[in-house]
C-alpha cells in the first residue's frame, strides 16, 4: 500500500487549497481514504474521511462547511477540498487508508497505513 499526498502550501485565511492522496497497491474502490492532521504540539486528529464508493463520510466539527473530501476512483486519487482556510488549519495534513476499517457518517477510525503528510499553513 501506497499514499502520496500533495498540494500543500501558504495560503492566507480565507483562501482554499486542494490535496490530492495518490494511491496504489490496493484496491482503491473498495477502501475508505481518511485525512488527518496533525498541529505542532498537538496531537494527530481526523479530519474527514470518504467512503470505498466516493461518498463523503465523517468530517470534523471544525471543518463542516470548509473542507470536503472526495476521490477519483479511476484516477486512484483522493482529494481535500479546503476552503475558507483558518490560521487554526495550519498543520501536516496526510492521508491513510485501512482494508479492514471503514468510516461512517460519525466516526472515522485510526487507519493503519499512511502516506507522509503535506504541510498546510494559512497565515497573513
Amino acid at each position: 500500500v501506497q499514499l502520496q499526498a500533495s498540494g500543500g502550501g501558504l495560503v492566507q485565511p480565507g483562501g482554499s487549497l486542494r490535496l490530492s492522496c495518490a494511491a496504489s497497491g490496493f484496491t482503491f474502490g473498495s477502501q475508505s481514504i481518511g485525512w488527518y492532521r496533525q498541529a505542532p504540539g498537538k496531537e494527530r486528529e481526523g479530519v474527514a474521511c470518504v467512503s470505498a464508493t466516493g461518498s463523503p463520510m465523517y468530517h470534523a466539527e471544525a471543518v463542516k462547511g470548509r473542507f470536503t473530501a472526495s476521490k477519483e476512483i479511476a484516477k486512484n486519487t483522493a482529494y481535500l477540498q479546503m476552503d475558507s482556510l483558518r490560521p487554526e488549519d495550519t498543520a501536516v495534513y496526510y492521508c491513510a487508508t485501512d482494508p479492514v476499517l471503514w468510516c461512517g457518517n460519525t466516526y472515522m477510525p485510526k487507519f493503519g497505513y499512511w502516506g507522509q503528510g503535506t504541510q498546510v499553513t494559512v497565515s497573513s
